[in-house]
């Protein structure tokens, strides 16, 4: 018998527990997140948005000046403060799971990693004209999006819970979230 809480008890039970949405760019961790925090009456912190704001520049601007190293560097600062407070649902970068140092921070909280198919993915990510996306600016952006799927499958695989999308809307990947994490909680008391 599968034992469900009631979303109050959801709420309680995370106790202020930050909840971290990895997964690739475009796998509508930002979108999604707004929605999970409205659900959970937690905060949402855009990681990519705090690291623009503490490094006065852009991301792109950013990976252009800093390389990635440097990028990675004031993420995992960032990532690091982020984990000193409570009652956030955090959009993270698609990169923040490759340093094996930000996963201290993330197993602090509770991972869940979303999963959009990779047509989904490239069709979100080759529509939106909004983001700069430097790991692929390239002339075969494909390839290069394969790769890192690739490269971070394995780092996404420790999330505490993995959410497979296909044509879910945001609103309705965060019911799913929200209705899944009664499961991890009870797990974890266990």
């Amino acid at each position: 018998m599968t034992y469900k809480l009631r979303p109050n008890q959801v709420i309680k039970k995370l106790g202020g527990r930050i909840i971290y949405l990895v997964g690739m760019m475009g796998s509508g961790k930002s979108t999604t997140g707004p929605h999970l925090a409205k659900l959970l009456k937690y905060s949402f912190i855009d990681q990519d948005e705090l690291i623009e704001k503490v490094a006065k520049s852009s991301v792109s601007q950013i990976f252009r000046e800093e390389g990635e190293n440097g990028f990675r560097d004031i993420e995992t600062q960032v990532l690091k403060q982020i984990g000193q407070r409570h009652s956030l649902v955090v959009a993270t970068g698609g990169g923040l799971v490759t340093r094996s140092e930000n996963w201290g921070v993330l197993h602090q909280g509770i991972v869940i990693w979303l999963d959009p198919n990779r047509e989904l993915l490239f069709a979100r990510l080759k529509s939106d004209k909004t983001v700069v996306r430097p790991l692929l600016d390239n002339k075969d952006p494909k390839d290069v999006l394969d790769s890192l799927i690739k490269q971070r499958y394995l780092s996404y695989a420790e999330a505490d819970l993995h959410i497979s999308i296909e044509r879910e809307t945001p609103e309705e990947v965060a019911l799913v979230i929200f209705k899944k994490l009664s499961e991890i909680i009870r797990v974890q008391e266990d």
